[in-house]
């Protein structure tokens, strides 16, 4: 077969080759075919016979690269930021970059590149990570804590969802991150052989691009109200660095905190006096915020339940006080809030969550035990494994998942109705006689994300062992079909706090007495789809009681009367529940030394 051999020679000034390639070529005849052992390859051969086509994918495929470094450099961290006019920015790391891949030659510029898109694969994730965090908990993703996380994650999707999926979600995330970081390397490699081949355009492109950066920069100029010289990617990990190292250096400082206690040294007959002889009831409802009483789509049926509730309650001689207060999470991890409610401890983290578990900081619960006068016992129907905080929540015995005798279906991640949760705590627990008052941690759950399907409320002599609520499961909203709609979520959300909002207090109104004392409230807000992206923290927080000297205690903290408190009741952070609560019902401080 004919062939015939030519030498690249060097470019002029001007070529578009600055980095001119020396070896030999065989190239066939226009119409041949590669000679035996040519080093031609199928791409060649295919370039050789389509030069225009060959020049639009290369064009095209360096258009994208460049589209995909500068995405990536932009790229925000929220979701409401992802709008186009964010990406209409010159970015520093991308003109220092350029400079670097000039400078260097073949072989260290190939390293640099491999190393610069790993970075920016990096950056992808962890703002992605910021995405789904602020989403969900209403902050950005914590490398030095959230990872934990991640399997509470998966499960939450194995409950919702089903396994399939929850299996399917964890295996695509890991391929998104592996796809993510070999698209950026393939990119940046891409982006810096050409511009070792364009060398002197390259350079000249550079020194105006930086120069255009440096005049915005120092003159401020902004564009669809952003500065035009931006530094997102740097700027981006240099938060998530401090963010680690102040986690870090917070981990120190909280184990010193924590060991702290103005009633760690309280002697057993100095906590509580003003509440012996009460059954004391505190409850924690599962995402009940400030969203559910206020929110225009949310706030007319809980409103409603709650001044129904209030009504019916004073009917039955109960009545009730309510305030705000400001929880240490938002979106999930309940424990957290629940923790926090407890101990008057800020834990907002999960690090903190396990330092004060594992030490015996004195919480509300453990006061009650403490003292000798109380039985204490915790209802928690979400627990499904072993939980070795009741311990340091101070309960004498915990009613898990297992323990409540539910034959009935699972309403999403919640594992049974509170209705039927409440009724079988009054059979197994609270309706039994007993030679102590009890103080009861019950924690309900079907309120729980997605909210759907959502339980009913059905005659209190007709609950059995759950079964009853086969059909009404089987007949709710879809799981798949609630989480992916904002409306529908908001809307469903409300219709469970309603429904564990009545669960509760019918319950009270047919077995209270006149010795018990109600503490309910929410655990933190719903999740930012639902309850707005500027959202407060706040939750309500109701005291019902039918023993008017009870709330004659709590009468100067200027709370509501009944179970909605107003838009200007008083808020307090959480973490201020515990000292007010044993300094109102009678407890002296003797504080414990850090």
């Amino acid at each position: 077969m004919p062939v015939f051999t030519r030498f690249r020679q060097p470019s002029q000034p001007g070529s578009s080759e600055d980095e001119p390639e020396t070896q030999q070529e065989v190239i066939p005849e226009e119409g041949g075919t590669p000679a035996p052992g040519s080093r031609l390859t199928p791409l060649r051969t295919w370039r050789t016979r389509h030069p225009r086509a060959a020049r639009a994918l290369r064009l095209t495929t360096t258009a994208l690269a460049a589209v995909l470094v500068l995405g990536a450099l932009l790229l925000p961290n929220t979701l409401p930021a992802v709008e186009p006019e964010r990406f209409a920015r010159i970015p520093a790391e991308a003109v220092v970059g350029a400079v670097v891949m000039l400078v260097l030659p073949r072989r260290a510029r190939l390293a640099a590149a491999v190393l610069y898109g790993l970075g920016l694969a990096a950056l992808t994730t962890v703002n992605l990570l910021d995405m789904g965090f602020n989403e969900y908990l209403g902050r950005g993703f914590n490398a030095a804590l959230d990872w934990d996380l991640l399997p509470d994650a998966r499960a939450y999707v194995e409950d919702t969802l089903g396994a399939g999926v929850a299996t399917a979600a964890a295996v695509g995330a890991v391929v998104l991150v592996l796809l993510v970081a070999a698209v950026m390397v393939a990119a940046t490699i891409r982006l810096g052989d050409v511009l070792a081949r364009h060398r002197i355009r390259a350079t000249k492109g550079a020194l105006l691009a930086g120069t255009v950066w440096v005049t915005c920069s120092a003159l401020g100029l902004t564009l669809f109200g952003g500065p035009i010289a931006s530094e997102r990617g740097a700027g981006a990990l240099r938060v998530h660095a401090q963010r680690t190292v102040e986690s870090l250096r917070d981990e120190a400082a909280f184990v010193r905190q924590s060991k702290a206690d103005t009633f760690g040294n309280t002697p057993p007959g100095q906590l509580l006096p003003d509440l012996r002889g009460k059954d004391v009831i505190f409850t924690f409802i599962e995402s009940y915020g400030r969203s559910a009483v206020e929110d225009p789509i949310m706030a007319p049926g809980v409103d409603r339940t709650l001044d129904t509730s209030t009504e019916a309650l004073a009917k039955a001689g109960f009545h009730a006080r309510s305030g705000w207060l400001t929880s240490a999470t938002y979106g999930g991890s309940s424990w957290l809030g629940h923790s926090t409610t407890m101990s008057g401890l800020w834990i907002d983290n999960q690090r903190r969550y396990r330092t004060v578990t594992a030490g015996d900081h004195l919480t509300l619960t453990k006061a009650f035990q403490k003292t000798g006068a109380w039985d204490t016992v915790g209802v928690m129907p979400g627990v499904q494994k072993g939980w070795p905080e009741e311990k340091w929540y101070g309960l004498d015995k915990l009613y898990d998942a297992f323990d409540l005798g539910y034959r009935g279906p699972k309403f999403s991640w919640s594992t049974m109705p509170d209705q039927y949760a409440l009724e079988a705590f009054q059979r197994q627990v609270h309706g039994e006689k007993r030679d102590k008052p009890l103080m009861s941690f019950v924690i309900l759950t079907s309120s729980h994300q997605p909210w759907a399907p959502i339980p009913k409320t059905v005659g209190w002599d007709e609950l059995g062992d759950g079964s009853v609520f086969d059909a009404i499961q089987k007949s709710g909203e879809k799981a798949a079909d609630v989480i992916t709609d904002t409306t529908r979520s908001r809307q469903e959300y409300g219709k469970s706090i309603q429904y564990s909002v009545t669960s509760l207090t019918q319950w009270l109104e047919r077995y209270g007495t006149d010795d018990t004392v109600l503490v309910f409230l929410g655990d933190h807000q719903p999740i930012a789809r639902v309850s707005g992206n500027r959202a407060s923290r706040d939750v309500p927080v109701s005291i019902v009681a039918k023993d008017p000297k009870v709330l004659d205690q709590v009468a100067d903290w200027n709370w509501t009367e009944g179970l909605k408190p107003d838009r200007d009741a008083p808020v307090w952070k959480m973490s201020a529940f515990r000292d007010r609560f044993l300094r109102a019902f009678g407890s002296t401080p003797h504080p414990s030394a850090g």
